[in-house]
This record gives structure tokens, C-alpha cells and sequence, in this order.
């Protein structure tokens, strides 16, 4: 097994090789504007650094966003393109739950708040319980702007870029040198491995946009064509 797990939701470009008992690889480079000029790139140093090539990847996962319309599609798109030419499965995960996995990873147990950078001033958040056993997302994600969440929400520990964002609506942030800010693909791979192994599945391949895309097709226009 060699799995390829890739997430492009947030900040971070990253990307990451499971062989099915540890990560064996990780590139990620942090950009909020260029990730399709940093994703193939990401994936053939990730295939070097574990040396490996490409037919030799089994299935590929993707995180589900929510994000960024422009970024979260050249994650998903390029994930799909890549396994329909190898001819194996792919699959997605809500990238806000590979955020919370890595937080359970690193030890962190009780209720927990993902809260990642929206833009427009807003958040796309999560609310996790987290026990020996893992995760389980208790709601969302949703898109807001963290000062409207429910109180009881933003009172709780919380990881992601929003508290760094927001501190005042968000003020237990995890510390910034935790590196639980942005979707790490090593934990995304992770989570899709546990998952598998446990019966549990991974998602489909809808995308969690949330929201329209900041581009829109132009009015037509008024003026007529005919002569």
C-alpha cells in the first residue's frame, strides 16, 4: 500500500505518502495564492524523498475543503486526474477533521474547535470531541465570522489559523509553535488509514465550498447584437 494524501484547503500546499503503518513522506510549502504552481512539484519531492514513483501509489485521498474555491478545486482536481490515470480509487475527507486528527495525535483530548482562515473575515469552523478512541466532528463545518459563533463554541481550545486571526473571538488558541494551524497531509493521510482500517470509510469527492465562488461570470449585456 502507498497511499497519496494532498490538501490544498488552506494556506498550505501539502502533500504526503502513507504506506499503511507510518507517513513516509511530507512536502509542504506554504502559499495562499499559487497553489496549483506548488502542487505537482510538491508531489513528484514527495515521491523522491520516499523513492518512490508514481505507479507505485495504490489510492489517493483528497481533502474536501471547506476552503478557498480556486485552492480546494486544484487539490481535488488534481487528485482525481492523478488516480484516473493510474486507474485506482480516490477518496475525500473534510480537511477540518484531519486538523482535529493531528491535534489528537499530539495528545489533545476533550472538545475542541477547528477554526480556519475564510477570508471575507470569516472562519470555517468545526466543533470535535476527541477520546482515546478518536474523533468525532459533534458540528459543522460551517463558514462565519468568528465573533458570531455561539459563545460556548468560541470558548473552547481551538486550532487552525482563525485564533491567530481573531484572538479576541477565538482566545484559546492552541499555541502558534504547536504547528496546528494549517491541514497537514501527513495527518490526512493518517486519518484515511484508521479510517479504512476501522470500517468507518472516507467520504466521497463533493467538494465543501459553502459558499460561491469570489469569481462570477460577467451581466450580459444589454446592448444588442442585431443589426
Amino acid at each position: 500500500m502507498l497511499l497519496l494524501a494532498i490538501d490544498t484547503s488552506t494556506t498550505a500546499i501539502t502533500v504526503a505518502l502513507h504506506d499503511g503503518s507510518s507517513v513516509r513522506a511530507e512536502v509542504t510549502t506554504l502559499d495562499a495564492r499559487a497553489h496549483a504552481e506548488h502542487l505537482a512539484p510538491g508531489i513528484r519531492a514527495a515521491l523522491e524523498k520516499a523513492g518512490a514513483v508514481s505507479s507505485d501509489v495504490t489510492e489517493v485521498v483528497v481533502g474536501l475543503g471547506p476552503g478557498p474555491f480556486t485552492g480546494l478545486r486544484v487539490g481535488i482536481v488534481t487528485g482525481r486526474t492523478f488516480a484516473l490515470a493510474l486507474g485506482i480509487p480516490v477518496r475525500g475527507i473534510c480537511s477540518l477533521d484531519a486538523l482535529a486528527h493531528e491535534a489528537w495525535q499530539c495528545g489533545r483530548r476533550g472538545a475542541l474547535l477547528v477554526a480556519t482562515d475564510a477570508r471575507r473575515k470569516e472562519v470555517y469552523a468545526a466543533h470535535y470531541a476527541l477520546d482515546d478512541r478518536g474523533l468525532r466532528r459533534e458540528s459543522g463545518p460551517v463558514v462565519a465570522r468568528a465573533a458570531d459563533l455561539p459563545d460556548e463554541l468560541r470558548a473552547l481550545p481551538t486550532v487552525g489559523r482563525g485564533p491567530l486571526l481573531w484572538p479576541e473571538s477565538l482566545p484559546n488558541g492552541i499555541p502558534e509553535g504547536s504547528g496546528l494551524i494549517d491541514v497537514n497531509a501527513g495527518a490526512l493521510a493518517d486519518l484515511a488509514v484508521l479510517r479504512r482500517a476501522s470500517g468507518d470509510g472516507l467520504d466521497g469527492l463533493e467538494p465543501l465550498y459553502l459558499r460561491r465562488p469570489d469569481a462570477a461570470p460577467a451581466a450580459p449585456s444589454r446592448k444588442s447584437t442585431l443589426g
